[in-house]
Parts: structure tokens; C-alpha cells; sequence
């Protein structure tokens, strides 16, 4: 059997603390993410949390890109997780950049093969 689908979950350090805190900006970062890595946008669900941070998916025909931000941190975990012929890096590298992350950490698991193997784990600074 082929893999099903790639799930890119990263580690964002050193983030910019108002980009982090900002509900609209990250939905527009999350939704050009979608669409620079070719996906078809079909929701879109961000929730602010007092006194910061943002949690929130970005549902796509071929899965999903979410993030949970702890401003006072610089902190992001997000995830993208593609089906098909998608490159969910296309879309976490974007990401990890809009968000001005100063380090960051990576692991790409192939989803639907069975067992789950890390095959990629890569820290770096950006």
C-alpha cells in the first residue's frame, strides 16, 4: 500500500509575539498557506483565547493545518497533514516564516502505511 498522506508537525521558536496574538492575521497566514501548497480550502475555525493566544484549523479537501500559539512563549505548534501528491512542507515552511520563527523544529510522518515510523526529524534555526 502507498502512503495515504504526509503529517508535517512542527515546532515554532522564537515567534514573534503581536503575529502570535493576532487571530486574523493567523487565519490569513493559514489560508495562504492552503493555497500556496495547491490545497482547496473547505473550512476555516479560529478561536482567541484571554489574555493571549490562538488555536485554530484550516480544513482542507486533502486534510487539515492547525496551530495552537503561546505568545508569551514565542511558542507555535502546528501541524499540516496533506493526502495525495501534496508537499505539506510547502505550507509549514510558509508558515514558519509568516510567524518569524527563529527556530524551528520538524517531523514528517507518512500517515496510512501502518505502523508510524519518524523518518524526518530536523531541528534549524531560520
Amino acid at each position: 500500500m502507498e502512503t495515504m498522506g504526509r503529517h508535517v508537525i512542527s515546532e515554532l521558536w522564537g515567534c514573534d509575539f503581536d503575529t502570535l496574538n493576532d487571530m486574523d492575521k493567523i487565519e490569513q497566514i493559514f489560508a495562504d498557506a492552503a493555497l500556496k501548497s495547491g490545497a482547496e480550502i473547505r473550512e476555516v475555525a479560529f478561536h482567541k483565547f484571554a489574555p493571549q493566544g490562538v488555536s485554530g484549523v484550516v480544513i482542507i479537501s486533502e486534510s487539515h493545518l492547525t496551530i495552537h500559539s503561546f505568545p508569551e512563549h514565542g511558542y507555535a505548534s502546528i501541524d499540516v497533514y496533506t493526502c495525495g501528491e501534496m508537499d505539506p512542507n510547502i505550507a509549514a515552511d510558509y508558515i514558519a516564516e509568516a510567524l518569524g520563527a527563529q527556530t524551528r523544529e520538524n517531523i514528517e510522518l507518512p500517515r496510512g502505511m501502518g505502523p508510524v515510523q519518524v523518518k524526518n526529524a530536523q531541528a534549524k534555526a531560520l
